[in-house]
């Protein structure tokens, strides 16, 4: 179905780099993968195995060369908050069903769609989801113990004040080395892997000179299992199905929206182009795979996709041998990472919570005070108090008002006024002929004529023809939208019109609108010898249909008013023409 060119071409040169590349990626996803899963209330070898089996199958299947998936930050509130609700068991159903609507997505081809979802929404829930990871890391940093994860923002930030008198400094002081290690390191060996230092070098010094005094990943969790979970299908019924379908939509929509993202980030920094189908193909397959091997939901790491183009990366084979190298670490040193802190991995989750928090963005458009302002805050706030798919539903909900409200006030009706012309000779006929002519109406009509403006379009119409005209004339060149309710608005004026004894004729309409029109039987109504493609043919139609030479204004004195009405009508008047 979708032709894959990704691996040809490819010298034995290019493979060793793919290696390197692969292997330098492995060492970040590694604490990265524990310190996700942690955070979404799972064991840290979940993210383990969702950085082993995600990843393989999205270099695989995707649409990117250099796409590395696995569990991401942005996945934390969704998850936590199902894992809180439904228990572990569940998350894997709801991650298989978002796998489902993935593949679906990518089959269907709705792959460009997902970039319209408006900038404000996604920088709202993107800075919303990094103040959960940043304050959920706060207990872990400073070794509060007998914690436990809520659903919602204020009640862990209540537990954390109830508890804040049992600061454990020995804690404290392993965060704060880990911190200074990510903060430094990059500036004094950049070639050194930060965030496994900052996970290894912490550890170290608390099995030296404080054991047992810090919380681990064996205390917490028992360590981890040092082979792979065996298979297992999860246990869908037609009640979970029900149960889980909004959760498991919005981390379909989650994960598609960031791994688009980051395939483009890629593309942006190679050269290359993405298939953005094939590529929730791809998220698809992992993410219906990976719950079978206790994994939980992935998508593409924006991060970790730029570490590997810049570890030089060339192929999907990049991808492969990071899984493999991280299959190989869990075989061989899976027990020495049961000495490793929670605080250890508490200013990893910061860091990562402060990169992508995008806060000169969300500033920038909070900046805008416009609808898009508010769409931002409304969706920050819902995802920070309430939870991620209520911020989603409410954002987009928001958002399509906002715009619908500016696409109607895009809409311009404006009636030709000779004397406003660039014809410049005619000046005292034509004012003459704007203010008393009583049978010809010239308007012009830009903008979308949808359901948002047809009311607006209507009354101005219906307003500005008290005079009772014989003739009225719509220039629609600049109507780029014609909906079914424009369309009954338009169909309402013209069998007012009609019935008033008024003729309407319509000129330069595209032909989506002559096609609207013709479907919903409205250019029948009008009729087919009442439109034109020029508004000058428009204009000497309607000077027939009034007969000038009957006119009581212009047989008097010889004048010449229509005549010249007719020769200005091409000129442009207003700014929707412009």
């Amino acid at each position: 179905m979708f032709k894959d060119d990704r691996y040809k071409g490819l010298s034995l040169a290019d493979i060793k780099r793919d290696i390197i590349a692969g292997l330098t990626v492995g060492i970040v996803a590694i604490p990265l993968g524990m310190a996700f899963a942690i955070a979404s209330g799972v064991k840290p070898e979940y993210g383990i195995y969702t950085t082993i089996f995600a990843g393989l199958l999205v270099a695989l299947f995707g649409g990117s060369r250099f796409q590395i998936a696995g569990p991401t930050g942005a996945f934390i509130p969704i998850l936590l908050a199902i894992v809180l609700e439904y228990g572990y068991e569940k998350l894997l159903v709801a991650g298989f069903l978002a796998g489902i609507m993935l593949l679906l997505m990518g089959i269907f081809k709705f792959g460009k769609l997902i970039q319209f979802i408006p900038r404000s929404v996604t920088i709202g829930f993107t800075s919303g989801i990094a103040v959960i990871i940043f304050s959920g890391q706060i207990g872990n940093f400073l070794g509060l113990e007998e914690l436990e994860k809520k659903q919602y923002f204020h009640e862990n930030m209540i537990q954390i004040a109830e508890h804040i008198t049992a600061v454990n400094w020995y804690s404290v002081f392993t965060a704060i080395i880990g911190l200074f290690a990510i903060i430094y390191i990059p500036k004094l060996f950049p070639k050194v892997p930060v965030l496994l230092v900052a996970l290894i070098f912490p550890t170290a010094v608390a099995m030296v000179f404080y054991p047992a005094e810090v919380a681990t990943i064996g205390t917490s969790f028992g360590g981890i299992p040092q082979s792979l979970p065996r298979f297992q299908l999860p246990n869908i019924t037609w009640e979970t199905i029900l149960e889980l379908w909004q959760p498991a939509f919005v981390i379909a929509m989650l994960g598609g929206i960031e791994s688009l993202l980051s395939a483009v980030v890629s593309d942006g920094m190679t050269g290359t182009k993405h298939n953005s189908n094939r590529e929730l193909v791809g998220q698809g397959i992992a993410n219906m795979v990976t719950p079978m091997f206790g994994g939980i939901p992935a998508t593409g790491a924006i991060a970790r996709t730029a570490t590997n183009i810049k570890s030089g990366a060339v192929s999907p084979y990049s991808g492969i041998f990071q899984s493999v190298f991280v299959l190989i670490i869990l075989l061989l040193f899976a027990p020495f990472a049961s000495n490793i802190p929670l605080a250890s991995m508490a200013p990893i989750l910061m860091v990562v919570a402060y990169n992508m928090s995008e806060y000169k963005s969300f500033t920038h458009i909070l900046k805008l005070k416009s609808g898009d302002s508010l769409v931002l805050v409304v969706t920050f706030l819902l995802t920070v108090f309430v939870n991620l798919t209520t911020a989603v539903q409410i954002g987009l909900l928001l958002a399509m008002v906002s715009f619908i409200k500016r696409m109607s006030e895009v809409l311009q009706v404006e009636k030709v006024i000779p004397d406003k012309m660039k014809e410049t000779t005619m000046n005292d006929h034509l004012d003459t002929w704007s203010s008393t002519c009583p049978k010809l109406s010239f308007y012009t009509v830009g903008g979308a004529l949808f359901f948002g403006a047809a009311d607006k379009f209507e009354s101005i119409i219906t307003r500005s023809i008290n005079q009772r005209p014989t003739v009225l004339i719509l220039k629609m060149k600049h109507v780029s939208i014609l909906d079914a309710t424009g369309a009954a608005n338009l169909d309402a004026l013209v069998t007012d019109f009609k019935n008033m004894g008024g003729t309407i004729i319509i000129s330069e309409a595209n032909s989506d609108v002559l096609a609207m029109m013709k479907a919903s039987g409205l250019l029948h109504k009008i009729g087919q010898h009442h439109i034109f493609s020029h508004s000058e043919e428009a204009v000497n139609h309607g000077l027939q249909l009034i007969e000038v030479n009957k006119c009581s204004i212009c047989s008097k004195e010889n004048r010449t008013t229509c005549k010249a009405f007719k020769q200005s009508t091409d000129i442009p008047v207003s700014s929707a023409e412009q």
